[in-house]
C-alpha cells in the first residue's frame, strides 16, 4: 500500500485505528508474545547502538524513544549507568499512562517522562536530543518520509536516529509483515528497505547503515546521523 502521500481522510483514518488499537492494548501489552518475537531482539539492539554513541561521544545523551508503547526501553536504559535523560513519546495517552505508572515512587537514577503526540508533528525545538529511536511502530505512520524529517530536524549534530521496522525484503519477511500482519493490523505499510533508505537520504541523514536481525520474524534497524 503506497503511504508516501496518502489522502488527508486516509491518513487521518489510518491514525485513528492505530490509536484505537493501541488504547484497547495498553493494559496487556506487557504480556503479549510479541515481546518475546519482536520488542525484545529489538531492544538489544537500540541498546547496542546507544552504547556505541556514547563511547563514540563520552558525554550525557538525551534520547527520544519515538512510539515508545509501555515505556520497556525506557525502562531499561534508566536502570544503565550511563548518563542519560529519556523521554517516550507514543500516539496513544493509554500507553504513555501505563508507562509512567512504572516509574511512579521509583527510585530511578535518571530522569524519564512521557508525552502523548503525533510522531508527525514531535512537539520539541530542533537540536534537542543526542539519540532518536523508534522499533516496531514504523508502518503505523501514514506519512513516513515527514516523520523521519522530524527527527533529523531534533537531532543535535553528531546525533544519531536509529529506525527498526519489520524487514518485509525476503520470503519469511514478506509472509510475516505483508501477509499476516497486514491482514491482523490492517491500513499498515511495512517499507522496503529501499523506501526507508531514501526516507533518510531526503532527510539528509549521513552514514547510513543497516542491521538485520531476527531469522524468523525479520527485522530491519536503519541507523543514520546528523551531521
Amino acid at each position: 500500500m503506497p503511504v508516501e502521500s496518502p489522502t488527508k481522510e486516509h491518513a487521518e483514518h489510518m491514525k485513528a485505528l492505530a490509536r484505537e488499537e493501541f488504547e484497547s492494548w495498553a493494559g496487556s501489552y506487557d504480556r503479549s508474545l510479541l515481546h518475546v518475537f519482536l520488542f525484545r531482539p529489538s531492544y538489544r539492539v537500540l541498546t547496542e547502538e546507544i552504547a556505541n554513541w556514547h563511547d563514540e561521544h563520552q558525554r550525557p545523551m538525551r534520547v527520544l524513544d519515538i512510539g515508545c508503547g509501555t515505556g520497556e526501553l525506557a525502562s531499561i536504559l534508566s536502570r544503565g549507568d550511563w548518563p542519560i535523560e529519556v523521554v517516550g513519546l507514543d500516539y496513544s495517552p493509554a500507553m504513555c499512562e501505563v508507562a509512567s505508572k512504572k516509574f511512579e515512587g521509583a527510585d530511578a537514577p535518571h530522569r524519564v517522562r512521557f508525552t502523548a503526540a503525533d510522531s508527525e508533528f514531535l512537539p520539541f525545538a530542533d537540536n534537542t536530543f543526542d539519540l532518536v529511536t523508534c522499533s516496531n511502530s514504523f508502518h503505523h505512520y501514514p506519512h513516513q518520509g515527514a516523520v523521519v524529517q522530524n527527527v533529523h530536524r531534533i537531532l543535535k549534530p553528531q546525533g544519531r536516529f536509529v529506525l527498526i521496522d519489520g524487514f518485509r525484503d525476503n520470503v519469511v519477511g514478506w509472509v510475516t509483515f505483508d501477509v499476516i500482519i497486514a491482514h491482523i493490523e490492517k491500513n499498515v505499510h511495512h517499507a522496503p528497505w529501499s523506501q526507508i533508505d531514501g526516507f533518510f537520504r531526503d532527510a539528509a541523514f549521513a552514514n547510513i547503515r543497516r542491521r538485520k536481525f531476527n531469522f524468523w520474524m525479520p527485522l530491519c534497524a536503519t541507523i543514520g546521523e546528523k551531521l
